[in-house]
């Protein structure tokens, strides 16, 4: 890992949010598209769960890091791809796929417009309205995987 790796750590109102967001995800209740993500950790093999925003462009469903290089990036590059995405009692096993640089223009736009109220500080200035070229300049920082 080098020390160009962009994380942005939540804060104590962030991490109370998704305590609660995970709480209604765990209960059956979607917020905004929430899910709760499961994978084992990369170094513990234990289960680790955080609450992700799905988005659904053109019927392919996406997770953005928002905030960069979190654990469960890590987790699920390591873990090859392989998640589980929970609503409710629901288990959904999928795959990630993570997309390159160029290829974020088209998923990054849509869930900035959906969720800019939520994220939007962690993207330093790039917004829905950017160029593509911003969009791509952004995209190194922000991990976007499409799942099967």
């Amino acid at each position: 890992m080098t020390n160009d790796v962009h994380y942005q750590a939540p804060g104590r109102t962030t991490r109370l949010f998704n305590r609660l967001v995970a709480g209604l995800t765990g209960a059956g209740i979607s917020v905004w598209g929430s899910r709760v993500l499961e994978v084992p950790g990369r170094r513990s093999g234990l289960p680790r769960r955080t609450p992700v925003n799905l988005l659904t462009v053109d019927g392919q469903d996406y997770l953005v890091a928002p905030r960069g290089e979190a654990e469960w990036v890590r987790n699920v590059r390591a873990n090859d791809g392989r998640l589980v995405l929970i609503l409710g009692k629901r288990r959904e096993e999928r795959r990630a796929a993570e997309l390159l640089d160029v290829d974020k223009p088209a998923v990054l736009r849509p869930y900035l417009k959906r969720w800019k109220f939520e994220v939007g500080a962690f993207f330093e200035g790039v917004s829905a309205d950017s160029t593509d070229a911003e969009l791509i300049a952004a995209g190194p920082r922000h991990p976007v995987f499409a799942l099967g």
